[in-house]
């Protein structure tokens, strides 16, 4: 595989973070997992569409690319989500993990969870925090732990139950 590059990311990426979402919504679906996001594409849909507008125009998202292509994307903020309950300390947040399944399993998640844990270093936070979905056959929760997170609460949002993780960021490098 080519060299991983993770660079900042705009509003120009919007149509990159569509695509990434499009083609999930059909690996999930055809893998039964269709409570995560549901069956139908994002891309035509004006409230998913607004959605990953706002994702794409946000000061912390980041794209992975692979040889120039794109391969992944995160959201990094130092506020938790409505729907989770706060950390009671300062934390940096996972906001957005999502990688082009023309890339799974070539380690570009966790190297945005590492771009993550590195982020966290150098603010001075020692939380790093994460939430998925916990339906399914729980691959994606087994993807977390894998990654030295923690599960710690579990929320609800309308019917979407969804998991909150956690991980202590060592200081140093």
């Amino acid at each position: 595989m080519s060299e991983l590059v993770i660079r900042p990311g705009g509003p120009d990426d919007f149509r990159t973070l569509m695509a990434f979402f499009d083609d999930a919504i059909l690996w999930l679906t055809a893998r039964g997992s269709a409570g995560q996001w549901g069956t139908e594409p994002w891309t035509g849909n004006p409230k998913r569409e607004e959605r990953v507008r706002g994702m794409a125009a946000h000061e912390g998202l980041l794209i992975a690319e692979v040889g120039g292509e794109p391969a992944g994307a995160t959201i990094h903020t130092e506020q938790c989500p409505a729907h989770v309950p706060p950390a009671g300390e300062r934390e940096l947040y996972i906001d957005l993990l999502i990688t082009s399944r023309a890339y799974a399993g070539h380690g570009v998640g966790g190297a945005l969870i590492e771009r993550g844990r590195q982020e966290a270093r150098e603010r001075g936070i020692a939380l790093l925090r994460v939430d998925c979905w916990a339906g399914g056959d729980g691959d994606l929760v087994r993807y977390y732990e894998g990654q030295g997170f923690v599960p710690t609460v579990q929320f609800d949002v309308r019917g979407w139950i969804g998991q909150v993780f956690e991980q202590r960021v060592p200081k140093g490098k």
